[in-house]
């Protein structure tokens, strides 16, 4: 038997169980996708029992499998998501999606209360996004469901439930708090004072480094487990290992975020105001990042496309990368800095029908989707691309050689690398571990 990291991969689309060897190599994955199910307001929203079950299921058959010997076990995924859990320690609310829209009302009660969006967005290190901010989701839940919100006992971040499913132990860490909540005072490095006047710090567990692990069972035998790491925060890990000169990194997925982990300068109102914001690696350190829903957007104009021109919907995949369907491109200028365009809507509107074949409608929105992505990395850089030597690439756009080719036409002066590793931010969950 092969002794073996495993680790849980939970992303908006895909989830993953990848299993590394000692030297970091992939030796064995498996991945499923769940439908969504609607919460109780008929918004759609993750099938968190589906995806218990599966977890629980596939730690079984990596049990029967006497391929793999598990000597440890972490957990990354998504961000902006809570799982609210009752005296029993079982799910009191659904899974909420972080797409939900935030009701008004609720939000300029909130800003009365805790000062002006800027105030609030300076020292929290994120523009206000509603659900996306996760800790108002709280906030939305006691003053918009309180008979809900009365059965919860315990409030966990998404990777830290998952954690919680294997080890039984209750925690809270940093790259999830970081993760746009609104509950991180960034400035004072301590929760914010609404966490506490709300009574909500008592909902959340205790602050936990990552070098502290849990124990799990596999085969009867005890086995380490992690706390969990957010996914963004979880793929700059391997970099900050083997690069030390300056890098950004875009990790894509469902979003196309550019980490900043060399930022020098502080985040402006205007960087706010185009939804830059800071994450923390899984010591507490910020990092600049911005973000853009490009798989998103990618993923629902396939749909269009297949349908257009009566294709699979995952024809993209063999279009090759021809440069003739971009002759007409023009190289994207720098905008001003101090635009106050909302970055991370792509809002794409595209006639398929004008197109002559499928390859060329979907070189123009390639070509879409990233004139936005690349304003998103500008950004990250504080508008000094020139000050850094690498831009490293990971996640399901890295495979894409139109989006590739384009990121080189507009960064000519950067060496744009391809990660390695397909997984890596499975990698970076793993790295934390330690075990070897």
């Amino acid at each position: 038997m092969v002794p073996c990291l495993a680790i849980f991969d939970i992303g908006k689309t895909n989830k993953k169980c990848i299993l590394f060897d000692h030297y970091f190599n992939i030796i064995h994955e498996t991945e499923a996708r769940f439908a969504e199910i609607a919460d109780e307001d008929g918004f759609p929203c993750e099938d968190i029992q589906a995806v218990t079950n599966w977890l629980t299921a596939t730690w079984k058959e990596l049990e029967a499998d006497q391929r793999f010997d598990i000597i440890g076990v972490n957990f990354t995924t998504y961000g902006a998501s809570l799982v609210h859990l009752n005296a029993q320690n079982k799910p009191a609310t659904p899974l909420y999606s972080y797409l939900k829209p935030y009701p008004q009302d609720l939000e300029n009660q909130f800003f009365e209360r805790y000062g002006n969006k800027i105030s609030f967005a300076t020292s929290t290190a994120s523009p206000y996004l509603g659900m996306l901010n996760s800790g108002l989701q709280l906030y939305w839940l006691k003053y918009q469901k309180p008979e809900l919100f009365a059965k919860i006992k315990t409030s966990l971040h998404l990777p830290q439930y998952i954690s919680f499913l294997f080890s039984g132990n209750m925690v809270s860490e940093y790259t999830s708090i970081g993760c746009h909540t609104g509950l991180w005072n960034f400035e004072a490095k301590q929760y914010h004072n609404w966490v506490y006047e709300e009574n909500i710090i008592s909902l959340l567990p205790r602050i936990t480094e990552h070098n502290n692990t849990f124990c799990t069972h596999f085969r009867k035998k005890r086995i380490p487990a992690g706390i969990g790491v957010h996914d963004s925060s979880s793929a700059l890990i391997p970099y900050l290992y083997k690069y030390t000169d300056p890098f950004l990194l875009l990790s894509t997925g469902t979003w196309g975020i550019t980490l900043n982990p060399f930022a020098k300068e502080n985040l402006t109102k205007e960087e706010l105001e185009q939804d830059c914001l800071n994450y923390l690696t899984y010591s507490g350190q910020p990092v600049k990042a911005s973000r853009m829903f490009i798989g998103n957007e990618h993923e629902e104009q396939v749909k269009k496309l297949a349908a257009q021109f009566n294709k699979p919907e995952d024809y993209f995949k063999i279009v090759s990368y021809n440069p003739d369907y971009l002759k007409s491109l023009v190289p994207i200028q720098p905008k001003i800095k101090n635009t106050t365009s909302a970055l991370q809507s792509l809002n794409i509107q595209l006639d398929f029908s004008q197109f002559a074949s499928y390859e060329e409608a979907y070189h123009e929105l390639i070509q879409q989707i990233t004139e936005p992505q690349i304003e998103a990395i500008r950004l990250a850089a504080e508008y000094k691309i020139d000050n850094f030597e690498y831009l490293l690439v990971d996640g399901g756009f890295s495979k894409n050689k139109i989006f590739m080719h384009l990121l080189q036409d507009n960064f000519p002066d950067l060496n744009i690398v391809i990660s390695e590793n397909s997984q890596g931010t499975a990698l970076g969950a793993a790295m934390l571990m330690n075990l070897w």
